[in-house]
């Protein structure tokens, strides 16, 4: 008998994100057997020099992207808390990301199929990738009951936070 894996969660601070990219490669190399960060559950933007912003599913409480899809392609693993994609099952509509508060999921690059960051069946590599390379960024939680929505935020949202954080209110004239 396996033991049930526990809920977790990624927490994020962006403001310790360097940019490498190591957790886009992590991620690649787990689901698609290669280095393809376009194929990434996870991805960094760089709207602002400088300013580096890790976008990826934050497993809202009430999993809008879930409810949206029209067949049923979207489910919650029980285990880990999760969004899990049927690829066999999804047309690729979008419907989860205008559902989403973030605009997180994405398409693949060459199949037709969202893709959703699902915790590695609990085993996050972007992490992992993070934590080797010392900068922190994220690192795993065990799940509890607080508003994961507010972490939703699309990558201009967060990048105007960081910038403000960064340079002050005449930072924002950079975004």
């Amino acid at each position: 008998m396996t033991a049930k894996k526990k809920r977790i969660w990624i927490a994020r601070d962006p403001s310790k994100c360097s940019g490498c990219r190591k957790c886009e490669i992590a991620c690649s190399l787990f689901h698609e057997k290669r280095v393809w960060p376009e194929a990434s559950r996870i991805r960094v933007f760089m709207l602002v020099p400088g300013v580096e912003v890790p976008h990826f599913c934050v497993q809202c409480e009430d999993y809008p992207c879930v409810e949206a899809c029209p067949v049923n392609a979207l489910s919650v693993s029980s285990e880990t808390g999760a969004v899990l994609v049927d690829e066999g099952k999804c047309t690729g509509c979008g419907m989860c990301i205008k559902a989403c508060p973030g605009k997180i999921p994405h398409l693949h690059p060459t199949k037709n199929y969202i893709l959703i960051c699902d915790l590695c069946g609990g085993d996050p590599q972007c992490v992992k990738a993070c934590q080797e390379g010392g900068w922190n960024a994220l690192k795993i939680v065990s799940r509890k009951d607080y508003a994961y929505e507010v972490y939703a935020r699309t990558p201009d949202e967060i990048t105007e936070d960081l910038v403000v954080k960064f340079y002050g209110e005449k930072g924002k004239e950079l975004v």
